[in-house]
């Protein structure tokens, strides 16, 4: 029943603690262009692929008590952290789950920033257009991030890293 619910928490207990909702969203959409089998369906948003089923389930495991939201009121906005709950290791330990070790996929994710990590996950996103399609994408659509070629580049560079690193 809560398996989908079960691989988010591990995903979290993988990852450590992940700060921001927007970085929550991106990592796990690049985890899942890296073909982790989450089942989340993502569309093209404002900042990039969103999953609004995601999003539900952040919010149902939170009211389970599985996922701690801790939300900083950082003056003109707020940021929420999320790290697996007591009670939520306490569910995986009684459930136990095929899942494969990522930890060195959600880390590198986990180091990078929000910023950076919409821009990689907008090039996954648009992966089946060549590579100039793509950048006019990146350049009309995120015009208000600035992104330069060298951050498409670098963005290109990582991916290419993140599969090349992925052991399923």
């Amino acid at each position: 029943m809560l398996k989908d619910h079960a691989k988010v928490m591990l995903f979290l207990l993988q990852a450590g603690e992940v700060v921001g909702r927007k970085k929550l969203q991106k990592m796990i959409y690049i985890s899942k262009k890296m073909d982790i089998p989450f089942s989340e369906r993502f569309k093209f948003h404002m900042f990039g692929p969103y999953s609004e089923e995601l999003s539900l389930r952040m919010e149902e495991l939170c009211n389970l008590g599985f996922v701690m939201e801790r939300m900083e009121d950082k003056g003109n906005y707020q940021q929420y952290r999320y790290s697996l709950s007591e009670q939520g290791l306490h569910f995986l330990e009684l459930n136990p789950q095929q899942w494969p070790d990522q930890r060195e996929l959600f880390h590198s994710l986990n180091d990078q920033s929000a910023k950076f990590l919409e821009l990689v996950s907008t090039l996954l996103y648009f992966s089946e257009l060549s590579k100039e399609e793509v950048k006019e994408k990146v350049f009309t659509l995120k015009r208000k991030q600035n992104y330069s070629e060298e951050d498409i580049e670098k963005a290109h560079q990582f991916i290419k890293q993140l599969r090349k690193n992925v052991s399923l």
